[in-house]
């Protein structure tokens, strides 16, 4: 576990998915973006998503909050269950108050994200006026507390400044602010950190972990970012074509990696061993493009031990023990 990391022995799960799908309707068919995940998150516990652009991760997330546009989206299966209600199920004013209430969420791209035209600290108030019921006057007194929370010096003085005003650092601050604003159960990171320089990422993240520790929330980070996972994760959860393909404790997928994509990614890491420089390794190919649900293993085209049997079956998750499982046939344990 992580310095910092609550203890999540004997934790109980606070979010609990199972056999979520997600399809896209476009012109001439359909795009299955979202394809039998499970998952579940502990309390206090930090999982993180990773996978390339396309394999699912924010569409998946996004997914459970209604967060989509409806249509094209569909979400066509599963159940999202959070505080004993299935969140695939509520009306859209229930689902409103647990969005930016119980369930925070921090956008990859907070330029785009925050409104222009309204000062962050208005942006910070509406959600402490429409789930908390704060006055005007309290809700202002708490925005400032979180931006002072998040780091931000001057805080009374830029809740009157409009986001072109702030850094991109800065800016991401804010976002977190707002994700915090109803002291959230979860908190859904999406690439919180890629529009960054590096030191700016080292930053949000150590203020995210800060956080975590402090407010006692549990995390889900999506990032492709697999040396970042390896710092701060209890859990990690490797998506691929639409469906998780392994799951594991950090430790253990970073040590005894199982599924054949898995593996490829660690490769893709760039390493420095010595004075003798190394060529990146590349992944041969390109993701899926899910028109429609899998039949068989979606990365067989690309996978360098797949057999006859990966065409024609989709593998399921297999339980290799100790809480890592993986989708693939000639995993060690597999049967």
């Amino acid at each position: 576990m992580p310095d910092g990391a609550m203890p999540l022995a004997g934790a109980a799960s606070v979010l609990d998915v199972r056999n979520l799908k997600t399809v896209f309707r476009i012109r001439g068919g359909e795009v299955h973006a979202v394809n039998d995940v499970s998952f579940s998150l502990k309390a206090g516990e930090l999982l993180g998503v990773v996978g390339e652009s396309g394999s699912g991760k924010s569409v998946t997330m996004m997914s459970l909050l209604g967060l989509l546009p409806m249509p094209p989206a569909e979400v066509r299966g599963g159940t999202v269950r959070f505080e004993g209600q299935d969140l695939l199920q509520i009306g859209a004013e229930d689902l409103r108050r647990v969005r930016g209430g119980r369930i925070g969420f921090v956008f990859q791209d907070p330029m785009t994200s925050l409104n222009p035209v309204f000062t962050v600290g208005m942006q910070i108030m509406e959600p402490l006026r429409t789930h908390m019921g704060l006055s005007k006057t309290a809700a202002r007194a708490r925005a400032q507390e979180l931006l002072e929370l998040v780091g931000i010096p001057g805080a009374k003085q830029r809740l009157d400044d409009y986001p072109h005003q702030f850094s991109g650092g800065m800016r991401q601050r804010v976002m977190i602010a707002i994700a915090l604003a109803c002291d959230p159960q979860v908190l859904i990171a999406d690439e919180p950190t890629t529009a960054l320089d590096v030191t700016i990422q080292a930053q949000i993240i150590e203020l995210m972990l800060e956080l975590r520790q402090r407010l006692g929330m549990a995390v889900i980070w999506i990032t492709h970012d697999l040396g970042v996972i390896a710092g701060i994760a209890d859990r990690v959860m490797v998506m691929y074509g639409g469906q998780v393909v392994e799951h594991a404790p950090v430790k253990e997928l970073f040590a005894n990696p199982q599924h054949p994509y898995t593996r490829a990614l660690l490769t893709t890491i760039p390493r420095i061993s010595g004075a003798r420089a190394h060529r990146l390794t590349v992944i041969q190919g390109q993701p899926p493009i899910m028109g429609a649900a899998p039949t068989a293993c979606p990365f067989r085209d690309r996978c360098d031990v797949a057999i006859p049997r990966c065409a024609v079956e989709n593998p399921p998750r297999f339980d290799l023990g100790g809480g890592h499982d993986a989708a693939c046939f000639v995993a060690k344990g597999a049967v």
